[in-house]
């Protein structure tokens, strides 16, 4: 292994704070994260066993929810916080579904351009990456705009990024204004970190997260989560357990996730 003073670091980006994206990685195995991601990941991973089967857990609910939204005739999807690309990025899973389809990634680690450029140089299937905050709803609108047809039902895919929004910049007013620009018959997908699944463990990484990333994540309770879908119909199971929305036919139980997750579709 590498140590950490050899580490290649690309010019102009600062790898000394951990950014989120960065982290998830390491926690999937990814090889695309540095000594202050790692040295984060592994302070959460010390106050709570479960994060890392929650991160496995939850891009599995991606792949099933994007397979669902697909086959009910969703041909484009809005990806925001997507991560450094890893297996079954939604656009290749929404085009197994439909080779038409069209997906706009959104996340604002430079690192996650860099990537992202790279795998799209080799789409030919439309597909284009934001550098935005999600808090940058008309820059984020605006700019997918560019690919996507609003007036046609769109697939919003909120996974594992909310946390990083506290309730000061109103997490459900950036989900209302996203939302209020789509279709009627677009969806909504959310997983969140949650604050009422093993209380202890995860107030605990809440903390650890907190301190490491610089700045405030909010675990939310399943309530808080199903508060994202106002206006929409819930769809069943409703909010609950990651691993128990909709889980593929033979899939063994899965360990605690400390993950909420939910879908939903605009009237």
């Amino acid at each position: 292994m590498i140590g950490d003073e050899d580490e290649i670091v690309p010019q102009g980006i600062d790898v000394t704070t951990p950014h989120i994206a960065r982290i998830y990685d390491y926690w999937l195995g990814g090889k695309d994260n540095y000594a202050a991601d790692r040295a984060a990941a592994e302070r959460v991973m010390a106050a709570t066993p479960t994060i890392k089967p929650g991160v496995t857990a939850n891009r599995a609910f991606l792949s099933r929810v994007v397979r669902f939204m697909a086959g009910e005739g969703v041909t484009q999807f809005l990806d925001i916080g997507t991560g450094i690309p890893t297996a079954d990025n939604t656009h290749l899973v929404a085009q197994a579904v439909n080779p038409a389809s069209r997906v706009v990634y959104v996340d604002n680690d430079p690192i996650v351009l860099n990537h992202a450029r790279a795998l799209l140089a080799g789409v030919t299937a439309p597909t284009a990456f934001i550098d935005a905050d999600i808090r940058d709803t008309d820059r984020i609108l605006e700019e997918a705009a560019g690919l996507l047809d609003f007036d046609r039902p769109v697939g919003l895919l909120l996974i594992a990024i909310l946390h990083c929004v506290p309730d000061d910049d109103d997490p459900r007013g950036i989900v209302r204004t996203l939302m209020d620009a789509l279709a009627p018959g677009s969806f909504l997908a959310v997983t969140h970190p949650g604050i009422d699944q093993l209380p202890e463990q995860m107030s605990a990484a809440e903390k650890t997260l907190t301190k490491a990333m610089g700045y405030r994540v909010t675990f939310r309770t399943r309530d808080g989560v199903g508060g994202f879908f106002a206006g929409l119909d819930l769809l069943p199971p409703g909010v609950v357990p990651v691993q128990d929305w909709r889980p593929d036919p033979d899939t063994p139980p899965s360990a605690i996730t400390g993950m909420w997750g939910a879908a939903g579709r605009k009237p």
